[in-house]
């Protein structure tokens, strides 16, 4: 399938003097799947270590990790000639092999001819002697929705949003309804690629949720695996509460909610190790909207949301049908759901989630900077909206415009973009 970090990887290919690249992101999200379709396309051939599956590879590394020793015995073990700029080597779960990571450092070092790349998912969980400075680094996230598009053979759809989007421009009646209807399978099926060629091969939801309850599970067995015991009953507990933490009115996370008597100083390792594995994101609340807003941060106050809208659904065990009917449907706990989906799509744009409250009830879902501009994000499930707090926002700060994502059409009035649901990938800013 069509992954945007494609072009990504022919960039960092095509840089004079890259260095050894280091895929993370969290487990199935497609890292393996596109370093390889990358190899087969832009190198004349590559070699895929498993480091998980190969024990000869990390017995060698234990005691050798110059880079000429470890190619020569790469070419032998896998019979397959390493040529310095025309075969990529592959080494997937690196985080199951500290040395092998360690090892990119020598490369950068002393062998930058050999085109070497790195996937990880879960690098940041545990103590690795990383190798800052001698690697490049790109992060690959679940699939957004103009992927969810391309995917399922809709690629002038995904044009036709671009070009209305930028124009602000009313779609076509008809062409909006598809595009809504399209965004509600989006959210049962989500952005794993299994899940989504799933999908494309069966147009099943329940084979879809088959694909999510085993990713659900292999999230829980890496707590137990990659975490200390004490903490891994916290990492559990917390992850397993954001359905209940999502379906509150005030979506603030709350330690109550994921053990009885729970406090900061208990969970906050825990919150931090499944921010680093990419399972949650992270949404802090700013208490002005100042530039830089990064400034402006509590780190006491946050919301947490799920990497994946189809994960979030499956394990808070959404009914499908009520989803295909997400616009107008009147269930409270779709408009926690539409603010997961917009979450991770500015997420995959390098976007960092904040959000904003004042004193009193006003909210604003997502606050943005752009460049010198402070932009207030609304996110409504559906068709109704109100700005009160939007246009408070943006009055107090001087916003320039402010962003109303919702299940209306496209366009441009009273300084607000209107943003269906479906362009939300559209969504881009200068200052993350």
């Amino acid at each position: 399938m069509k992954r945007k970090i494609t072009q990504k990887l022919i960039d960092w290919k095509n840089t004079p003097g890259h260095k050894p690249l280091v895929l993370q992101g969290a487990r199935q999200v497609g890292k393996t799947y596109i370093l390889e379709e990358f190899g087969r396309q832009q190198y004349k051939n590559y070699i895929k270590v498993s480091l998980d599956l190969v024990p000869e590879v990390r017995n060698f590394l234990k005691d050798n990790i110059n880079p000429l020793e470890i190619v020569a015995y790469l070419e032998t073990l896998y019979n397959t000639r390493i040529v310095p700029h025309e075969t990529l080597v592959i080494l997937d779960e690196i985080q199951d092999c500290k040395r092998a990571l360690l090892s990119l450092k020598y490369f950068q070092e002393d062998y930058p001819q050999y085109d070497v790349v790195a996937a990880g998912s879960l690098l940041g969980v545990e103590e690795f002697s990383y190798p800052v400075g001698k690697v490049d680094e790109l992060r690959l996230y679940p699939m957004d929705f103009e992927e969810f598009l391309w995917a399922t053979g809709n690629d002038v759809l995904a044009q036709e949003i671009r070009s209305h989007y930028a124009s602000n421009e009313a779609m076509p009646a008809s062409v909006h309804s598809l595009a809504l209807e399209l965004y509600q399978k989006y959210l049962i099926v989500g952005g794993m690629p299994e899940s989504v060629q799933k999908y494309v091969d069966t147009h099943s939801y329940l084979e879809c949720r088959t694909v999510q309850q085993s990713i659900l599970n292999g999230y829980n067995a890496d707590m137990g695996k990659y975490a200390k015991p004490a903490t891994t009953v916290k990492i559990r507990a917390c992850y397993n509460s954001i359905p209940a933490q999502l379906a509150k009115e005030n979506r603030k996370f709350q330690y109550k909610l994921a053990m009885k008597g729970g406090t900061a100083k208990i969970f906050g390792e825990a919150i931090e190790w499944l921010i680093l594995a990419g399972t949650v994101y992270k949404c802090k609340l700013i208490s002005h909207g100042f530039i830089p807003i990064s400034a402006q941060e509590d780190d006491s106050d946050f919301k947490i949301y799920m990497n994946d809208v189809g994960l979030l659904n499956a394990k808070a065990q959404m009914p499908a049908q009520m989803l295909l009917n997400a616009i107008d449907a009147e269930n409270t706990f779709l408009g926690s759901v539409a603010e997961n989906y917009v979450c991770q799509a500015l997420a995959a744009n390098g976007i960092t989630p904040r959000y904003w409250k004042n004193d009193s009830t006003q909210e604003v879902e997502f606050i943005l900077q752009d460049g010198m501009a402070v932009l207030p994000v609304e996110v409504k499930k559906g068709r109704k909206v109100d700005a009160i707090s939007l246009n408070n926002f943006k009055k107090t700060y001087k916003c320039p415009f402010a962003y109303r994502i919702s299940g209306k059409n496209f366009g441009f009035s009273n300084e607000i973009k209107a943003v269906p649901l479906y362009a939300v990938f559209c969504i881009e800013a200068d200052v993350l």
